[in-house]
């Protein structure tokens, strides 16, 4: 999946130092879902500051920059993901290793972060995995278009339901 030339765009591990814009895309994010008819797959804190800090700490966060601005965020981790193991109403496409996008989240400032974190991570995997709310069409149709399967449903850390998919 090769992105639009005219979106060429950095991609780097997040720092500490890049929390405060991570935390005004993940606001603009969440009332982008809200407006979108999916007000409720993100709580107002959503990330937390701490989940933020744990994603910078083990390497899993990564932002996006153009023209010298931070304009997305998502994290990109390598390793069975524990909310996979049990897939209800479907299964996975195969048991190869994987890595999960989680916490993609948008300025807005750019079209095309999707296809810009989709070429990032095929750079490093073959396999990838993500999952989404039920009401988060947007989201629904950028995996599709991405190439990704709909393989089930699972559960989140915190028991909520969340459409999954595969690429590969």
């Amino acid at each position: 999946m090769t992105p639009p030339p005219h979106i060429r765009m950095t991609i780097r591990k997040t720092t500490i130092d890049d929390i405060p814009r991570l935390q005004q895309i993940f606001a603009i994010a969440r009332r982008f879902m809200a407006a979108t008819g999916n007000p409720n797959q993100w709580a107002d804190t959503y990330p937390s500051l701490q989940q933020l800090q744990e994603d910078i700490s083990g390497g899993y966060s990564y932002v996006c920059i153009q023209n010298d601005r931070t304009v997305a965020t998502f994290v990109l981790r390598d390793g069975d993901d524990p909310t996979y193991n049990l897939i209800y109403n479907g299964e996975w496409k195969n048991a190869n290793p994987y890595a999960t996008i989680h916490r993609i989240a948008s300025s807005g400032e750019v079209r095309g972060i999707f296809a810009q974190v989709m070429n990032y991570a095929l750079q490093h995997y073959s396999t990838i995995r993500i999952d989404t709310h039920r009401d988060n069409r947007v989201m629904q149709n950028a995996i599709l278009k991405a190439g990704f399967s709909y393989c089930g449903i699972i559960h989140c850390w915190n028991g909520d339901e969340r459409l999954a998919y595969q690429y590969n």
